[in-house]
C-alpha cells in the first residue's frame, strides 16, 4: 500500500470517530518535529501551478483535486452503544509530493441531534492530530453556505496538515493537504476553498437535555476516542455508498 494509501485509511477511519472526542480530556501540547527531509526551494523560482480538475461526486458535492478523477475509497463503522452506522466516502490525490483529501462523513440524523455541532467538528480535527501526532498551530471558526466549520493548520512528523471541517446537516465534511513545510503547498488553498455543496439539507435541529437527567447534548458519552468503540468497520471500497446522492440544483 502506498503512503497516501495508508494516510487516507488512517484518516478515513479517524473520521468516524469525530464525535468520539466530545468531551475528551485535552492534554498538554507536544513539541512537533518533521521526519520529511526538508529541501529550500533552489533558485527562488515560484513552484509551479497546480493543474485542478473539478470532481463532480455522486454524493452531492463538487471539489477541486489535481489529476484525473480518483476512485472513492467508502466504509462504515458502527457508531458506539447504537445499532445504526456512519457512513464514509473519500477522495484523494497527490500532486508534487501534496496530498490532497476530501471525505464526507454520514452520520445518523438521530445521532447528530444529540451532539454539539462543535463537538463533531473538533473531535474529527483532534482525531486527525492524533493519527498524525501533531499539534494544533492555528484554528478559526469559518461557515460554508451558512454551515458551521473550521480552518486550522496541524504541525506534525507527517508534515504540515492544512485543512477544513464543515458539518452540514448530518454530514462532516474533511478537506486536508499534507504537505512538506518547507517547501509548502501552493495549491492548498484553492483545494481548500473549491467545496461546493448541491441541494445540501436544513441544520439538524439540535436535541435537549430533559429534566429527569437525560443526556446532555454537549457531554454525551460517545466513545473514547481510540477506536475501540467502533465495530464492524469495513473494507474501503466494500461498503454501500456513503449518503444519497443528491441532484444538482437547477
Amino acid at each position: 500500500m502506498s503512503p497516501l494509501s495508508r494516510l487516507v485509511a488512517s484518516l478515513a477511519t479517524l473520521s468516524l470517530f469525530a464525535a468520539a472526542c466530545a468531551g475528551q480530556q485535552k492534554t498538554g501540547p507536544q513539541e512537533a518535529t518533521s521526519t520529511i527531509e526538508e529541501v529550500a526551494n533552489e533558485g527562488g523560482d515560484a513552484p509551479p501551478a497546480v493543474a485542478f480538475n473539478m470532481l463532480d461526486a455522486p454524493e452531492g458535492f463538487t471539489v477541486k483535486l489535481p489529476g484525473p478523477p480518483p476512485q472513492a475509497q467508502r466504509s462504515e463503522a458502527a457508531l458506539p452503544k447504537r445499532t445504526d452506522k456512519a457512513m464514509l466516502v473519500t477522495y484523494a490525490a497527490n500532486e508534487e509530493g501534496v496530498s490532497y483529501i476530501v471525505n464526507a462523513v454520514d452520520y445518523p440524523e438521530a445521532f447528530v441531534a444529540t451532539v454539539p455541532a462543535e463537538a463533531l467538528i473538533n473531535g474529527g480535527i483532534q482525531g486527525i492530530a492524533g493519527q498524525v501526532g501533531g499539534e494544533l498551530k492555528s484554528s478559526e471558526d469559518i461557515t460554508l453556505d451558512g454551515y458551521p466549520g473550521k480552518a486550522y493548520v496541524l504541525a506534525s512528523p507527517s508534515g504540515e496538515v492544512k485543512g477544513r471541517s464543515f458539518l452540514v446537516g448530518p454530514r462532516v465534511y474533511n478537506l486536508i493537504t499534507v504537505y512538506n513545510a518547507a517547501i509548502g503547498a501552493p495549491g492548498a488553498d484553492e483545494f481548500l476553498t473549491s467545496l461546493t455543496l448541491l441541494n445540501p439539507p436544513p441544520q439538524i435541529e439540535r436535541a435537549t437535555a430533559d429534566a429527569d437527567g437525560g443526556t446532555d447534548a454537549g457531554t454525551a458519552d460517545v466513545g473514547d476516542g481510540t477506536g475501540a468503540a467502533m465495530e464492524g468497520a469495513e473494507d474501503a471500497g466494500s461498503a454501500p455508498d456513503a449518503g444519497a446522492p443528491r441532484r444538482r440544483a437547477r
